[in-house]
């Protein structure tokens, strides 16, 4: 043991084995803010490589100014732009000394700690990697959404990526610790140029080689998201329909070294979390696209589930991803995409009509039979795909909401649905909640127009006061309406509300307040299909939402 290690062990001070590699490109206005909290770990951080690549907006100047009186930066300035994340980051992990590396990107953060954090886990664990929790916060809201949460619940040591296929779905490279000798001796890099989504290959290269994983549930990484940029990142930037053919690109490309590599389950695990994440999201924002993006898109999904096996398809068969998959492989043309779109909702939503083939069963549509949707009749009622309407009517005395929920090839009399639970929850924070109590769902005269049959047939109704004042006592925001139904035998469902759209049903109302004068009221959709509420009180939050509104043109 050198003295530098025994003083270290002495003084309680980390030992200096990590390097940071910051990455960038024409981002004046925040990599110096990412550098400073690569630094500001402390004395864990034994170098940070700053890869300038090709910028043309002073950047690398900004970096050399603080290296200069910071030693244990170093910036490396790379002469041609290589159009992607990959090549710069391969860069600096070539420069690299450390024994551990961590990367970080150009406009986001490392918290306080993070570096300790991890290289404490990764040592005392023995592990080739060290992965904790990052958060996507929305700016300017300052709004934080965990990543994969359920993921880094709680401490946890993988001594093998087989035994949690979860992993899979973690894409990210930046909240991770790794062995540099580790990525080295396995040859492990990023693919180079321009490639987007180049993490999600390089994770399927790192957990091919079978790396001994500890997992923190400490926040590590501050994912800062900026969708009102001038340049959107890559992963915000989908409206061109390469961005999709990028992605099934990185997902074929993980699927294949992951089953080269031997992990025939973690291969699959990335095809399902395709189906589950990638498909699901996509397939909400088609209603944003032109007819020839749709076309296009049809097209390379089609080409890319066929890839697909019956194994694949197999697996919890009922799942929304799967569903909508087959959906796409069965039509040649896009179609349903309304319905598509409710039932990529997060949770899912299968709406009207329930259709059903000639021996009575389940299918997704009269033209398209041969999806079955039988595997529904076999789901647990609190995870059925439920679909409530929704419609709210403002007015001076008092702001109604009213439900409507759906039979669903007969589960739902079956399992006898007797209250619906209302909450209203807060966009940019999603703690800040407003109960609007329990109402009892009653069921309806007669039967649905788009029933398949009498055992499809019906509705539940109910009707309940928002309640606006409270809603409005805590200033202009944006409210998403959840809803939890409750059944006779205890078991419930949590689902959110299609939006009715019908004449006048999104119109923005002032609604007279004894408190604030007015309040305005804006009911509207979102891109998923759900009914979310705008509500701005008073004179200045209804000039707020004017502001607002020229932002979004002027945008």
């Amino acid at each position: 043991m050198n003295a530098e290690t025994e003083t270290e062990r002495d003084t309680g001070t980390p030992p200096a084995e990590v390097a940071v590699v910051v990455i960038g490109h024409d981002d004046a206005a925040h990599v110096t803010d990412a550098v400073r909290s690569a630094l500001a770990q402390g004395p864990a951080v034994r170098e940070v490589v700053a890869v300038d690549d090709c910028s043309t907006d002073g950047s690398a100047s900004l970096l050399d100014r603080l290296a200069a009186s910071e030693p244990r930066l170093r910036v490396i300035r790379r002469r041609v732009n290589s159009g992607g994340c990959g090549t710069p980051r391969n860069t600096g992990l070539d420069a690299v000394t450390s024994p551990y590396v961590m990367f970080l990107d150009s406009d986001d953060v490392l918290p306080p700690g993070a570096a300790d954090t991890l290289l404490e886990a990764a040592a005392g664990a023995h592990a080739e990697v060290a992965g904790g929790l990052c958060v996507r916060r929305e700016l300017p809201s300052g709004r934080e959404v965990p990543w994969q949460a359920r993921l880094y619940a709680l401490h946890a040591v993988v001594p093998h990526p087989a035994r949690r296929p979860r992993l899979v779905h973690d894409t990210l490279c930046v909240n991770k610790l790794y062995r540099t000798a580790f990525l080295r001796a396995h040859g492990i890099r990023f693919p180079e140029g321009r490639f987007p989504y180049e993490d999600v290959v390089f994770t399927a290269r790192v957990l091919a080689a079978a790396p001994r994983i500890a997992l923190v549930p400490d926040r590590v990484y501050v994912w800062h998201v900026r969708r009102s940029a001038g340049r959107l990142s890559i992963s915000l930037d989908r409206a061109g329909v390469a961005n999709w053919r990028a992605r099934t690109e990185a997902c074929r490309q993980a699927y294949e070294v992951l089953l080269g590599a031997g992990h025939k389950e973690l291969a699959r695990a990335v095809r399902a979390k395709f189906l589950d994440h990638d498909l699901r999201m996509y397939v909400r924002e088609l209603g944003l696209r032109d007819t020839a993006y749709r076309r296009a898109w049809w097209e390379l999904t089609r080409a890319h589930l066929a890839e697909y096996d019956a194994d694949d398809w197999a697996r919890n068969p009922a799942a929304p991803g799967r569903l909508l998959g087959r959906v796409v492989l069965a039509s040649p043309e896009p179609c349903d995409l309304p319905r598509l779109r409710e039932l990529a909702a997060r949770p899912a939503r299968l709406c009207p009509p329930y259709a059903r083939a000639a021996d009575g069963t389940p299918v997704w549509s009269e033209g398209l039979a041969q999806v079955s949707l039988e595997p529904l009749l076999a789901r647990p009622v609190g995870a059925l795909p439920l679909a409530v309407d929704a419609e709210l009517r403002p007015g001076a005395r008092g702001t109604r909401l009213r439900l409507r929920l759906h039979e669903l090839y007969g589960r739902v009399v079956r399992a006898g649905p007797e209250t619906v639970e209302v909450e209203w929850r807060h966009r940019d924070d999603g703690n800040v909640v407003v109960r609007g109590g329990s109402t009892a769902l009653v069921r309806c005269a007669g039967g649905s127009e788009d029933a398949g049959s009498a055992e499809d047939a019906g509705t539940w109704s109910a009707e309940t006061a928002v309640a606006l004042p409270a809603l409005a006592a805590l200033g202009a925001g944006t409210w998403d309406l959840r809803l939890r139904i409750r059944f006779r035998d205890g078991a419930s469902r949590d689902v959110t509300a299609h939006a009715l759209t019908g004449a006048g049903l999104l119109r923005r109302s002032a609604v007279p307040s004894a408190r604030h004068g007015v309040v305005l009221v804006h009911p509207y959709t979102t891109h998923s299909g759900a009914l979310a509420l705008r509500v701005a009180p008073g004179v200045r939050g209804v000039l707020s939402v004017a502001r607002a509104r020229l932002r979004r043109l002027l945008h």
